[in-house]
């Protein structure tokens, strides 16, 4: 069964996106627990407020969820053989082995963060997340974790107007997805999936997996690794289902401050 919903993108979550991704380079030293705010301060009458998450460096603290040995560890570095090389992905190879391409983990692990931190902050301001894939050896493991936490997935095979025509498609006025996760941007070794390139033109921020034979253009936040292994899929479906149960947490908790300050 396939979960799936579409929406358009809210002016208030489209304005907060777009100030959440340039605060998101910050220097490595940033990081530690010990120089970070805390996530909540008390005023002089006493009453507890919220610090504002956009100017926090790691609200979610997506940095402690994985080392580059889990990455190593979950076959993350494993690419396809040389031959196969798109060239806009030769800024993430480490190396080649054995005829097969070796990805740079560190450099996996700084823009997986990056997709992870946007991707609570989504889950934060209450949008609505889908997950694609096409694969069919992963289309379990995707649907299971979109259930999981209370999202969508599209695993089966795409309908060209499903974002570019949603109100005839549907029969309605419709609202597209705040955002898109790829666990995989191919519909075959060389074919692109379609819904990359439609949720570019819709303005739908994405986030993808992208191997070493994908073009990461079109991606809002490309995270290079491998996109074939089932293991490693159900590792990027674990971080993923994690952030977004944090942003949800954390927004919970929001509500809950708010309340009481009323």
């Amino acid at each position: 069964m396939t979960y799936f919903v579409t929406r358009t993108l809210s002016s208030k979550l489209w304005k907060d996106w777009s100030i959440v991704r340039p605060m998101m380079h910050f220097p490595r030293h940033t990081l530690s627990t010990k120089a970070m705010p805390q996530e909540t301060t008390t005023n002089v009458s006493g009453n507890i407020k919220e610090i504002d998450p956009l100017s926090h460096p790691d609200y979610f603290h997506v940095h402690d969820m994985f080392t580059v040995k889990d990455l190593f560890n979950a076959r993350v570095h494993f690419g396809h053989k040389e031959g196969s090389l798109n060239d806009l992905m030769k800024p993430f190879i480490f190396g080649s082995r054995l005829g097969h391409l070796i990805i740079d983990l560190d450099k996996t692990a700084e823009l997986l963060r990056d997709a992870l931190n946007f991707t609570a902050h989504i889950a934060y301001r209450g949008g609505i997340i889908l997950f694609i894939a096409k694969n069919p050896q992963i289309s379990y493991i995707v649907e299971k974790t979109a259930k999981e936490c209370n999202e969508y997935a599209h695993t089966r095979k795409w309908k060209l107007g499903t974002f570019t025509n949603s109100t005839a498609e549907f029969g309605t006025t419709t609202r597209l997805p705040d955002l898109c996760i790829f666990l995989t941007t191919m519909e075959s070794v060389i074919q692109q999936h379609v819904a990359v390139a439609h949720a570019a033109k819709m303005a739908i921020p994405t986030v993808g997996i992208v191997d070493t034979n994908c073009n990461p253009n079109l991606i809002t936040y490309p995270v290079p690794g491998n996109d074939d292994t089932p293991c490693t899929i159900e590792f990027y479906c674990k971080l993923f289902k994690e952030a977004i149960m944090r942003g949800k947490k954390r927004r919970n908790e929001s509500l809950e401050i708010n309340e009481t300050e009323t």
